[in-house]
């Protein structure tokens, strides 16, 4: 192709250079640059300028949303970290509370049971003394009967006279108590 050049230049006969454009070719380059310049200028780019601006309003739009957004999250996030420490200051206070009960049932289970242990206490003294009572009107009763028929058989008559023989067994266990007394 170069050949060709060469060979198409030196038929002319003129030292024309081939990288430079002849005047015809510049200005109708010229002219129509400007029309697609003119056209570019007047029709895509109010369009690419829409465009962007729209571009640039949904981002910004986007932008805002994103800051409402995180707002909103941040509330939330205030929100339940309160919440969660009024949950955990209630929790306390009622674990406090539950302690304090807790020790209050032990108390009253404790006072509960000496009482019960002082009523039963006081049931087996009672049941002691009578059952001791008992044990001395029968121990009186026996010793009594002992000692008349001792006596019955010292003195070789029988002692038949109730009353007679009670007063001498009174006296008889009287002498005795007063001299256990004594020791």
């Amino acid at each position: 192709m170069l050949n060709a050049l060469v060979a198409y230049a030196a038929e002319e006969g003129e030292a024309h250079n081939p990288l430079i454009p002849a005047w015809y070719d510049i200005i109708w380059s010229a002219v129509c640059f400007v029309v697609i310049l003119f056209v570019f200028w007047r029709v895509a780019l109010p369009k690419m300028k829409a465009l962007l601006d729209e571009r640039a309003a949904a981002i910004e739009g986007n932008i805002a949303k994103a800051d409402e957004a995180q707002r909103k999250a941040e509330a939330a996030l205030e929100e339940y970290s309160a919440q969660l420490a009024s949950a955990r200051k209630e929790a306390g206070e009622i674990r406090d509370a539950a302690r304090e009960d807790g020790k209050k049932i032990v108390a009253e289970a404790k006072e509960t049971a000496s009482a019960e242990a002082a009523r039963l206490t006081a049931t087996a003294h009672t049941q002691i003394e009578a059952e001791r009572q008992t044990a001395l009107v029968s121990l009186r009763s026996e010793v009594g009967t002992l000692a008349l028929d001792l006596a019955g058989g010292v003195i070789g008559e029988t002692l038949s006279e109730d009353a007679k023989a009670q007063a001498v067994v009174d006296r008889f266990l009287a002498d005795l108590e007063a001299s256990e007394k004594a020791k």
